[in-house]
């Protein structure tokens, strides 16, 4: 049997239960800015949280439309969109993953995930503030 066509790792999991794994792993890189986990987690969110930053990085309301289903976390969301994605300069290769030795127990390899560029958290997402609509003037005719 040939393993053609068969992406991604499965982790031991069903469906539900990877995307799950998977969508609380990226919040949480993009909160913390850097998470330790097995060196296979990290490999398999770095595919996916990339071009979750591409696309923050393109802009517009689709994408964070996008973004917002993709990562089911609407403040890590906003902070990709508003923070993160203005401050990094690059094209790709947005993360980079460093190997942090055996985790005691299963010596299961561990790996710590960040951002190449240094993020600054402190920058206030910009806030728009959007001009109030003016009720139309009706004028009531006396008869």
């Amino acid at each position: 049997m040939h393993r053609h066509g068969y992406k991604g790792r499965k982790f031991g999991r069903e469906t539900d239960q990877r995307l799950a794994l998977t969508r609380g792993l990226q919040c949480s890189l993009i909160k913390y800015q850097s998470i330790t986990t097995t060196l296979a987690r990290a490999k398999e969110i770095r595919r996916s949280t990339e071009k979750l930053i591409t696309m923050a990085k393109k802009g517009g309301l689709n994408n964070r439309r996008l973004i917002i289903a993709r990562l089911n976390d609407l403040e890590a969301a906003s902070l990709l969109v508003d923070v993160i994605a203005p401050q990094i300069k690059r094209d790709s290769g947005y993360l980079k993953i460093e190997r942090a030795g055996f985790r005691r127990g299963d010596n299961a390899e561990m790996g710590t995930i960040s951002f190449v560029d240094e993020i600054d958290f402190e920058i206030e997402a910009p806030k728009e503030e959007k001009p109030k609509a003016k009720k139309p003037v009706t004028q009531k005719e006396d008869k």
